[in-house]
């Protein structure tokens, strides 16, 4: 093995293979997080690159949350046989320790481990607008939380067929247009987190056309592969309102303005229109040019 301190050390991809599969990562996962392309990721593990830079290797073992030592190759096989030996020695003595604290004394511990429900480790929930005008630009929040923090997880989202993805903070990872697929990949994620994102609304939806929007949210807490379905909030209909107007009634007043307001703040890199939204409010009404597929602001009473 080289020394610790080179600019390149040798990895063991049988090692790199056993750790990822042990923990239920895909190669996918690893090479986001590493930074590399999963064909990367593939050659380590059939060992086509034998060595690799350091820094790779330290975001290779933190990917597969692993000391580093624990993917590189082993000056001594003899060595490192005798440890497996005596560590798998160690695992049935444990096991023999185990049997005689008593059968039953497992069997009230598996009882109790079944019967109580396990607290989510994920959670993640899709806030929709009330409404989506056939070919308008309508904001999707997510919110992401975790118990504790992690050291990746990523989110997917999948859209209806024809809707389009304009852009979103942060910046998504992967994005699959033709598909209606979106990948956001998070390294060392706040407790919390929010993502957000424009989508386009197709120009020919009809009112009873379907809207799902699916997602789940994948991690991998303790080596364990955790993962969550995006639960949505509120449902869309096909109506020529304004995201922004939460009762669609063709005014967008104080609270929602104020609403709309928080979300400029803390999406600060998409284009919402503020402009657009700031005029309704001063003018005091708006309507749906069906069109030019835009909202105009009008003085109240409509004519």
């Amino acid at each position: 093995m080289e020394p610790l301190n080179s600019s390149s050390v040798a990895i063991d991809g049988d090692a790199i293979r056993r750790i990822r599969e042990e923990s239920r990562l895909t190669q996918f996962y690893v090479a986001k997080v590493v930074g590399v392309t999963t064909d990367t990721v593939s050659r380590w593990e059939n060992n086509r690159y034998p060595t690799i830079m350091r820094d790779n290797a330290l975001k290779l073992a933190e990917a597969l949350e692993v000391d580093l030592e624990e993917i590189l190759q082993q000056d001594n096989i003899e060595v490192s046989d005798r440890n497996h030996l005596e560590q798998k020695s160690k695992r049935k003595n444990w096991f023999f320790l185990l049997l005689l604290a008593g059968a039953g004394g497992l069997v009230l511990f598996f009882l109790f481990q079944i019967n109580s429900p396990a607290a989510p480790v994920l959670q993640a929930t899709r806030i929709l607008p009330h409404y989506a005008a056939p070919g308008s630009h309508i904001l999707i929040q997510i919110k992401l939380s975790a118990e504790k923090p992690l050291k990746g997880m990523i989110l997917k989202e999948t859209f209806p067929l024809g809707w389009r993805l304009l852009e979103s903070e942060p910046v998504a990872a992967h994005l699959d247009s033709r598909a209606g697929v979106a990948r956001w990949i998070f390294r060392k994620p706040l407790v919390d987190s929010r993502v957000f994102y424009l989508l386009e609304v197709p120009e020919n939806i009809l009112p009873d056309t379907d809207m799902s929007i699916t997602g789940e949210l994948i991690a991998n807490p303790e080596g364990q592969r955790s993962a969550v379905m995006v639960q949505s909030v509120g449902t869309m209909e096909v109506r020529p309102f304004h995201w922004a107007d939460v009762n669609g009634d063709l005014v967008i007043d104080d609270i929602e303005i104020l609403e709309v307001s928080d979300l400029t703040d803390e999406a600060r890199t998409l284009n919402l229109d503020w402009d657009l939204i700031e005029a309704i409010w001063e003018t005091g009404a708006y309507l749906w040019d069906s069109e030019k597929k835009q909202f105009v602001p009008v003085a109240p009473p409509f004519e």
